[in-house]
């Protein structure tokens, strides 16, 4: 029975728009919950890239709107239903009639500040005309972080039973603008201060919504720790220990509908953990793919993802090359972002051919391919606030290799030499070297204990990073924060 209303309002979800994570977790989360008894409806924008034939997305409310500072704002209302959860989507071509999500190659939009202030008001008008009160409104990122303020600072009586839970998904992105924006967003200057939004004179929106906000949540227990100190908090540590026992740490699940080696659609030959010899035939495909030598006893290095200095690129610009010509070894790079990177990895396999593959670019296929095909897989991060890919491998029988950060350091067991124990290969120190170490002891330990090897894929294998402890965990903090 539905006992507990929630409002999930997020700027990205899974499979309708996606930059990240984010999309993943506002997909699956409350799918999860609503299993849980929770009636939950999501919110999103109405992006011009989302394909509202293929999803169902019909009108629903055509004219809904919002005072801001200095205008009113109409927008239309849009629904579908996926799962047996209620989407909403809110369009406003003036914001949201764009190519992409928060910006191009030439930078971020210049109207950010604006298009998500009016997104969280718009939000909560939503909620009003679709007469639906919730107990929780759970926001997500900078994006949503206004939607705390306006509970706390407009008083609003159909929001006065309503409490707010805020996730940081990646700290590194707080939303910090000009306080221009505060006029348009109807936040009076006197709630401007240090301790609220002001962060070096400028306008942080997560700052004020990890203030005002009852609850925060992060999504790995280890970088909840990480950002209550100065270096990994991107300078909001002291707000973020002001939350006490109010700031939690819930690690992200996975959803094994889409990421199973034994229903996967786009892998040639799918397995699991009885039939792990299968796993070869998807190594031979991934190498052919990629123009490297076809040999199942060379073991095979994998890297998809974002091209940015967070996930470690430049450690595995440094290493590569030396662990291909001095180890007896192949790698696939999969990605795109910051162009020196896809220059560099691009340019690859015409100067080590049948050793180093490269894709530049994002391909679905590709990237379950190489989950499957790979023997190892590298995450040489930075920071991690969660991290997907590595618990991706792991249900892969394919061992990651990371930096033991955040969600890696949570989610992967460091192999044990004298047991075999384990189910990946970890380093500390962010160092170019301390990577190339450690895919040295990976590769070493396939070649001289293959049956560690073998052990360690059976245990990643039947580890299980489902949803439903996480929405668990998720649905007692909202019963916490309603006084239930």
């Amino acid at each position: 029975m539905e006992d507990l209303r929630v409002l999930f309002v997020s700027s990205e979800v899974e499979p309708f728009v996606k930059s990240g994570g984010l999309a993943d977790v506002s997909s699956a989360l409350p799918r999860a919950l609503k299993k849980r008894g929770v009636d939950i409806r999501i919110i999103l924008p109405l992006y011009g890239k989302i394909d509202r034939q293929r999803y169902n997305i019909q009108p629903c409310l055509p004219s809904l709107c919002v005072h801001m500072g200095d205008r009113e704002e109409w927008f239309a209302l849009h629904h579908t239903k996926r799962d047996g959860v209620d989407i909403y989507f809110v369009e406003c071509e003036k914001y949201f009639g764009r190519a992409e999500l928060y910006h191009t190659r030439e930078g971020e939009y210049q109207d950010n500040p604006r298009r998500f202030a009016f997104f969280s008001r718009a939000a909560l008008q939503v909620a009003h005309d679709l007469c639906f009160s919730p107990g929780i409104i759970h926001c997500n990122d900078w994006q949503t972080s206004l939607i705390p303020a306006f509970l706390k600072l407009d008083h609003d009586p159909f929001f006065q039973h309503t409490k707010t839970l805020l996730t940081i998904h990646n700290i590194g992105y707080q939303g910090i603008f000009t306080p221009d924006v505060l006029t348009y967003a109807r936040i009076n200057r006197q709630h401007f201060h240090a301790g609220t939004f002001e962060s070096f004179g400028a306008m942080n929106f997560l700052k004020g919504g990890i203030v005002f906000a009852d609850a925060v949540t992060t999504v790995s227990p280890t970088y909840r720790h990480e950002i209550c100190g100065p270096i990994g908090s991107g300078g909001l540590h002291d707000v973020l220990r002001a939350k006490g026992d109010n700031l939690v740490g819930i690690l992200n699940g996975v959803d094994y509908s889409a990421w199973c080696p034994a229903t996967d659609p786009h892998i040639p030959k799918r397995y699991n953990v009885r039939s792990l010899h299968f796993k070869r035939d998807n190594k031979a495909a991934l190498q052919e793919r990629m123009g490297l030598e076809k040999r199942h006893d060379l073991p095979l290095f994998g890297f998809v993802g974002r091209f940015a200095h967070q996930k470690g690129l430049d450690l595995l610009q440094g290493a590569i090359e030396a662990a291909v010509v001095n180890m007896h070894c192949q790698m696939v790079v999969v990605g795109s972002g910051e162009q020196e990177y896809e220059r560099f990895f691009g340019e690859l396999p015409q100067h080590y051919p049948g050793r180093i593959g490269s894709y530049i670019g994002y391909s679905e296929e590709l990237a379950h391919l190489v989950e499957a095909g790979a023997d190892f897989f590298l995450m040489p991060s930075r920071y991690e606030p969660c991290g997907l890919n590595q618990m991706y491998s792991l249900a892969y029988g394919t061992l990651p290799v990371v930096r033991a950060t955040g969600g890696l350091e949570d989610t992967v067991e460091n192999y044990d030499e004298l047991t075999g124990k384990g189910t990946g290969f970890k380093f500390h120190d962010m160092t170019i070297s301390a990577l190339y170490n450690t895919i040295g002891w990976a590769i070493s330990t396939w070649y001289d204990r293959p049956q560690h090897i073998e052990a360690m894929r059976q245990r990643a294998m039947k580890r299980d990073f489902s949803w439903d402890k996480p929405a668990r965990q998720y649905r007692e903090l909202y019963g916490k924060l309603a006084g239930e």
